[in-house]
């Protein structure tokens, strides 16, 4: 580890690194020896000095919900030499780290230091606010500057019935079969698990009903998920949901009827939530009264 610096020096050469002319920072995106990139996944260069990553990337997108890791390499390091990572809002800069200190309130951001020289910003639970510049810069003489765009998309879902169409509720007989489908668009590449829940049940890894099959396919934009349920019953009533991630999620409400109903809950018509309650109390009666 380097020897720690005391805070009120380091945050004297962060203020004068940031008021150094952008001009003399443009220079440096040559390729020259002092070279300074940002990446996502490449090892930390070992040129002797400065930095040449050839697969270095200026901007990157990930998915709301996931975490990113920058890449700041940047070789010799001495005492005097601050590593700083920044992030641009608008006209003005928000410290985030001074080498391996972090002065961001923010409890997402994290810092770790590989030798010889890779400066790692990890950023957790990425939201929709995360996107934007993010800038590394050494104090070097002269400064090092160099900036990476995050972009962050956020994953669209949407339930469907086995006909394709978009519903919020939905009416089976007891005895059918459930098939739902989840249609996930704007995630190029998803990243994580996709999951079915009944009411807070785990449907894809549920061994003690019986009967469950989830079968999801990845698309060139998203995936598509579908769900069957075979031989419902009462118990099988509540909400269905879809997730990808921990913040992304729909969700539709099923109702199983039993005994003789109206042709349109039958065939699963779609209702408003505002009759749901007064549907729901029907099948009750109708059970009853059979």
């Amino acid at each position: 580890m380097w020897p720690a610096v005391p805070k009120r020096i380091v945050l004297a050469l962060v203020l004068l690194t940031i008021s150094v002319e952008r001009e003399q920072a443009a220079n440096v995106g040559g390729g020259g020896q002092n070279e300074l990139q940002t990446q996502t996944t490449a090892a930390p260069s070992t040129t002797p000095r400065g930095l040449a990553v050839s697969n270095g990337k200026s901007n990157f997108t990930v998915q709301s919900g996931t975490k990113f890791t920058l890449h700041c390499n940047y070789q010799p390091h001495d005492e005097n030499t601050s590593v700083s990572w920044m992030r641009r809002m608008g006209d003005s800069l928000q410290l985030i780290s001074v080498n391996t200190e972090v002065y961001s309130p923010d409890p997402r951001y994290r810092i770790s230091f590989t030798k010889p020289g890779d400066w790692q910003l990890h950023v957790q639970s990425v939201n929709f606010t995360d996107k934007g510049y993010y800038e590394c810069q050494v104090n070097s003489h002269p400064p090092i500057v160099y900036s990476v765009y995050v972009h962050v998309v956020v994953p669209e879902l949407e339930i469907k019935d086995e006909r394709d169409i978009p519903i919020k509720n939905k009416f089976y007989n007891s005895g059918s079969t459930i098939e739902l489908r989840c249609l996930i668009v704007r995630v190029p590449q998803p990243t994580q698990f996709i999951l079915w829940r009944h009411n807070s049940t785990i449907l894809n890894y549920d061994t003690t009903r019986g009967g469950i099959s989830v079968k999801t396919d990845i698309l060139p934009d998203g995936a598509k998920s579908q769900l069957y349920i075979a031989n419902v019953g009462p118990t099988d009533s509540g909400n269905y949901s879809c997730s990808l991630g921990e913040d992304t999620m729909t969700w539709i409400s099923v109702v199983v009827i039993t005994g003789e109903t109206p042709a349109a809950m039958q065939h699963g018509c779609a209702a408003t939530a505002a009759n749901l309650g007064l549907l729901t109390l029907l099948s009750a009666v109708l059970s009853a009264l059979s």
